[in-house]
């Protein structure tokens, strides 16, 4: 069968390739998926580079993280009505293949009303964001402001937020990418290349501040973020675009009680209570059933197009996630 694989860690342009490898067989208490589309996330491409918190075993190593496919075989102990249904998965290892195996505690039958783009890529970040949401200190009519807000996650967490009654303040790096977001709906958009913008996204929040702020892109946007945090705020890195240090005010941590803190979606996913994941999961389907939840496309490519991928996926300012089909 096909697959995307790498032999090294390294750019995924450079050294993710098309290889012929072996079908696997599932084993007690899995499934084998038929891949139908499987998305490019970041987290992928930081795994190829290997500098992630998962490292693979090279030689060899498949991509891929989450994918849409149909069950083709069930492992020992798994019950056949599986086979042929539609499912998602995500929290895997080696989903840009023709055929992989998963857990079959972990596979999400979808209704039909769900497109395959959307089932695709209806797990990994939107699960991550919505874990993130509740892990949060605000709620319902509290303000929480984040970063990078044209962003797959953050145009969902648009939606969770609203779905929630909770109001966002969203902010961008481009003063372009602020119409982009208003063109989708998506109210109270700043962009921190405009002049004034801070004084514009505390006269949204009001006085008393914010409770929550989410950063995904580093460097000094993160003290801002703590100036516009109330009392008892707090602020939750998710991610970092930049790579940059944080520089923090000491003083405002203090006089604020500002708590600080990190945000890893795998390991939150993997220590979650099963009844609170279904439940999280549940949220996800109804509001992707009933099209609040609007996951866009960004174009498709064969196994055979890994380079064409990667390409894709890697530009900036792309529209929609990538992904690769077999």
């Amino acid at each position: 069968m096909k697959a995307a694989v790498h032999d090294t860690f390294g750019e995924p342009i450079d050294v993710l390739k098309t290889a012929e490898t072996e079908k696997p067989t599932p084993k007690a208490g899995e499934v084998l998926v038929k891949m139908t589309l499987s998305p490019i996330h970041n987290h992928d491409l930081w795994t190829i580079r290997g500098n992630y918190g998962y490292k693979p075993e090279l030689p060899g190593a498949t991509g891929g993280s989450e994918a849409l496919g149909t069950v083709d075989a069930v492992g020992e102990g798994v019950d056949a009505a599986l086979i042929g249904q539609r499912i998602a998965i995500a929290g895997i290892h080696g989903s840009w293949a023709e055929y992989f195996t998963a857990p079959a505690e972990g596979v999400l039958p979808l209704p039909a009303a769900i497109s395959d783009t959307v089932g695709a890529q209806l797990i990994a970040m939107p699960f991550s964001a919505l874990s993130l949401l509740e892990s949060l200190k605000a709620k319902k009519g509290d303000w929480i402001v984040q970063t990078a807000a044209n962003g797959a996650v953050g145009k969902i967490m648009t939606v969770l937020a609203k779905s929630r009654g909770i109001h966002l303040l969203n902010l961008v790096r481009r003063d372009a990418a602020v119409a982009e977001l208003e063109n989708l709906g998506i109210d109270n958009v700043l962009s921190t290349a405009s002049e004034g913008w801070k004084e514009k996204a505390q006269a949204l929040i009001g006085d008393a501040g914010a409770v929550s702020a989410i950063d995904s892109v580093g460097g000094d946007i993160s003290g801002d973020l703590v100036d516009l945090l109330g009392v008892d705020g707090e602020l939750v890195v998710f991610g970092t675009a930049t790579g940059a240090p944080m520089p923090l005010s000491s003083g405002a941590l203090i006089m604020k009680h500002i708590t600080a803190k990190g945000f890893w979606g795998s390991r939150v996913s993997s220590e979650m209570a099963p009844e609170e994941r279904k439940r999280l999961i549940t949220e996800l389907v109804m509001l992707a059933a009933n099209g609040e939840l609007k996951l866009e496309d960004g174009g498709a490519y064969s196994l055979d197009q890994v380079s064409d991928a990667m390409t894709a996926a890697l530009t900036p300012g792309r529209a929609g996630k990538v992904m690769l089909r077999a």
